[in-house]
Order: C-alpha cells, then structure tokens, then sequence
C-alpha cells in the first residue's frame, strides 16, 4: 500500500498556486525521447505535486508534437501514480457552457498521427481501455467541485480530435450526433498511456467555446479560447487546491483497477521478449519485468 505523488498536466498557469511551496524545476530524462517540458516539483500541505506543462512553457509544441509517451513516462519516473489532466476543450451540448467544467469518463479516439504505445514488436501488451479514467480519482475531484460549487458536470465523452486545427461546421454537427459532449485535442493518447504506465487517470475538460455547430454563437478563435482559459484557470486552481488533499490521503492501489492493469494485459511470455525493448520498459512495466510468471 503506497502513496504516490500527483501529476498534474496542464498549462502553465496552474502552477502559480497559493501554498505551492520548495518548487524546483527538474530534468527528468525519458527512455521515450523529451518530454514537453521539465517538471516542477514540490509540496502542497505536505503533499508532493508534480507539475507538466503539456505543450511546453509558452505553450510552444502543437498538440500532434506532444512527446506523449515521454511525459508519461516521465512523471513516473518521478514518483507520480496518480495524475489530473486539465483540457481545454471545446462544447458540445448546449448544457455545457464556457466557463464550466466537464469531468468526462470515456473518450473517442480521431488522433491519427501519434505514438499510441509504450509497447511493440519483441513485447506486446493489450491493455483494457473500456473505462479509460479511474473513477476513483474523478469521485475526489468531482466531490472537491461540488464543495467549490463549481459549475460542472459528471460523465459524458470527449471527442479527442489530431488538430490542430478547428473542426469544420460538418464535423461538429457529426460529433454531435455520436452523443459527444466535448471535443479538445490532448487527451490521447495520454489516458490511454496513462493506462499502460499503470497510473490513475482523470480529466478536468474545461469548456471554452461552443466549437462551430452551435448558430447562436461566434465562431471558434483562438483569441476568445484564451480569453475564457484565463477565467477557467482561476477555477481550476482552487478546485487544485481542493482535491489535492483528498486524493493524495488515497492508498493505491485504488479500487477502480488501474494500478494492476498490466496483469492480464501482456501477450509476450518473458523468454521470448526483446531485450532491448525490455530494457526501454523498465520503469513503465517494472512490476511486470520483475515478475517472470506475467
């Protein structure tokens, strides 16, 4: 039973937080090739926080850029079991306006162009992403928003889209039809990586914009995104400082499954994996590599 450290992975704002204290921005080198960024270490209430910002400081790599496994990888490196993934996202549902909050639980994949795997030829997984955030980890934010009285809602689907451009007119009304209720352009393959580095995942899909299907509306610019980000960041660091305490008092592995999710999800016996591959998972698939009979 362990308590690990919480990543948190976002925009730079987030970090400047009341109460954030000894942070020090560190190099955490990936067998996966640079992370977007290095991390920011430190403690909130005696709690360590580890800190990504996803597009880089200055938000200078392009969503389909995004080292996604690296960053992964390397906020395990540095102790993380737990991770918060804040996204700006556009909405869907009339009901989700900009400025609220949407704590999704499942995700559709339209990303085509990013590396979706730790694993490949020589050693091969199969992990299961039916429920692809630990809602263990989304039941201490979702609690945390409702103390905060925090416009937000509980469930639904994020339409994970390559970008980076906007949708045109016909594929928001497409989404819209599938029954999704927030499109953005970040979130995977980072659950799914998140999933076979065995850590707790969770979203915060912070709405922005009504994406273009709605007729009421402007359409979507990246000027009136950042205006309302702005606003959004505001919320989303008191809501930070509000589950932060709650979810790291957890013990893992938590209920929801995902601490052991490579059990049953590796394909190659050990005789017969890669060694070099092997090697490159040593800290993404320890406990499988130390354990001969998986």
């Amino acid at each position: 039973m362990t308590n690990g450290s919480i990543g948190i992975i976002g925009g730079t704002g987030l970090y400047d937080i009341d109460g954030f204290e000894n942070a020090q921005w560190v190099t955490i080198e990936s067998a996966f090739g640079e992370p977007s960024d290095q991390l920011l270490i430190g403690e909130f209430e005696g709690h360590r926080l580890v800190f990504l910002p996803r597009h880089g400081r200055s938000h200078r790599i392009p969503p389909t850029e995004i080292n996604y496994r690296a960053n992964i990888e390397a906020l395990k490196r540095a102790g993380v079991d737990r991770v918060v993934s804040f996204s700006a996202v556009g909405s869907l549902r009339e009901e989700h306006k900009p400025g609220d909050f949407v704590l999704p639980h499942q995700f559709i994949d339209r990303t085509f162009a990013r590396e979706k795997s730790f694993f490949g030829t020589g050693f091969v997984a199969h992990v299961s992403i039916a429920d692809p955030i630990c809602h263990t980890t989304q039941s201490v934010i979702a609690d945390a928003a409702d103390e905060l009285g925090l416009d937000h809602a509980v469930g639904g689907t994020y339409l994970v889209m390559e970008g980076p451009q906007f949708s045109s007119r016909a594929e928001s009304k497409l989404y819209r039809s599938w029954g999704c209720d927030v499109i953005g352009m970040t979130n995977m393959p980072e659950a799914k990586l998140a999933r076979e580095a065995e850590l707790a995942y969770a979203t915060v899909a912070m709405v922005t914009d009504y994406d273009c299907w709605h007729d009421g509306h402007d359409d979507v610019s990246t000027a009136s995104i950042l205006e309302t980000l702005q606003s959004n960041t505001v919320h989303a660091k008191k809501l930070l400082k509000a589950f932060v305490p709650k979810l790291a008092a957890l013990e893992a592995p938590f209920e929801s499954g995902v601490h052991t999710s490579l059990e049953h999800a590796i394909a190659t016996s050990s005789k017969h994996r890669d060694p070099e591959l092997v090697a490159k998972l040593g800290v993404v698939a320890k406990r499988v590599i130390d354990n001969p009979g998986w």
